[in-house]
């Protein structure tokens, strides 16, 4: 099912949760929300679910506005980040509660299709399971077959990984993406965490204060942010101010080959850039692009500290008044260090 947000604000009182949110999801693409706290995230969630009304603007099903369709005729299952298991009831029972407002797709029994998602969900035989003496990994993934039992149009993930380690955090969601993809079911997912929405999302939207930041394949969000806020949030990225010094004219008005950009006392080349109306330009260059002594741009700066990270170095260094984080292969063996990018490692922003 294809969902839509056209113009969408909420607002209570004097706060704006969402201001003039407009996204598309497509009938069965994994889309996550990806957000500092505050930003927006589960308002959006709230509104398709139907527990909130938008202040503003059209929420779209397949086409067809849901406005005062309640959750229940909503064909939408949720997985909350508290997981809100019934501990009175067992492990079938909490799944099969999601069946309460509808029948088994397909016309089975309810304790078929209770066998049949616990399977999926790789529980098979839990069914009598109590639910407080499961892992909270295992807690997960029941919440997961309850929310799935009806066979929902869309599927709405608010946080759920958050309460688990970082190990089986990782395992759960390539698991969640797989059981998604078998389903074919439309799924919007809520996370703070960056790397999470990286590894499992079809296309990711960053939020910030309530508005779009930017809407994209994961790859290309990281290659090409298209704001300050962006470029930092997404994975750690050096960001530097700077102005033109010069430009390599092409044949098209107003575009440039390259541009000399002044950042402190240095020049930096940097290709494929529009020549900006009042010369400012900020760009970014990922950890990951910098070498030892070499690359055409170059910085010299004092090494401040460096992380063992296993495969790579991260080490900090002071150069014109600022930090720049740079991943080596070996830690620095000097206390001062010469690094460089080329300039298509760099990735100009709005």
């Amino acid at each position: 099912m294809k969902v839509e947000l056209d113009g969408v604000s909420r607002r209570y009182g004097a706060t704006t949760a969402l201001e003039d949110v407009s996204l598309t999801v497509e009938d069965g693409e994994f889309f996550t929300l990806v957000g500092p706290s505050g930003c927006g995230k589960t308002t959006t969630l709230r509104l398709l679910a139907g527990f909130e009304a938008p202040t503003e603007g059209t929420v779209r099903f397949g086409g067809a506005d849901v406005a005062g369709v309640p959750p229940e005729d909503r064909d939408v299952g949720i997985v909350f980040q508290s997981y809100a298991l019934f501990p009175h009831m067992t492990v079938g029972e909490n799944v099969a509660y999601g069946l309460r407002f509808a029948d088994p797709p397909g016309g089975g029994t309810d304790a078929a299709r209770v066998a049949e998602l616990l399977d999926l969900v790789g529980l098979g035989g839990f069914e009598d399971r109590d639910p407080t003496a499961l892992s909270g990994g295992q807690q997960q993934r029941v919440a997961l077959a309850r929310a799935l039992a009806p066979g929902p149009d869309l599927l709405l993930l608010d946080e759920p990984m958050s309460a688990l380690d970082a190990r089986l955090r990782e395992r759960l969601r390539r698991d969640v993406r797989e059981i998604q993809r078998d389903l074919g079911v439309t799924t919007v997912y809520v996370t703070h965490d960056q790397a999470e929405a990286m590894a499992i999302s079809d296309r990711v939207a960053v939020l910030s204060d309530g508005r779009v930041e930017q809407v994209g394949y994961p790859r290309e969000l990281y290659r090409r942010p298209r704001t300050r806020f962006v470029a930092g949030f997404l994975g750690e990225n050096n960001v530097f101010d700077g102005r033109v010094v010069d430009a390599d004219r092409s044949a098209a008005p107003g575009e440039t080959k390259g541009l000399s950009v002044r950042v402190g006392g240095s020049d930096f080349r940097l290709s494929r850039v529009e020549t900006p109306p009042d010369g400012r330009v900020t760009f970014c260059v990922r950890p990951g692009a910098f070498a030892v002594d070499a690359g055409e741009n170059r910085l010299t700066g004092d090494v401040v500290h460096s992380e063992f990270l296993g495969e790579t170095t991260r080490v900090h260094l002071e150069w014109e008044s600022q930090r720049v984080v740079v991943a080596l292969d070996d830690p620095p063996a000097t206390d001062r260090l010469t690094v460089g990018f080329d300039p298509d490692d760099a990735w100009v922003l709005e």
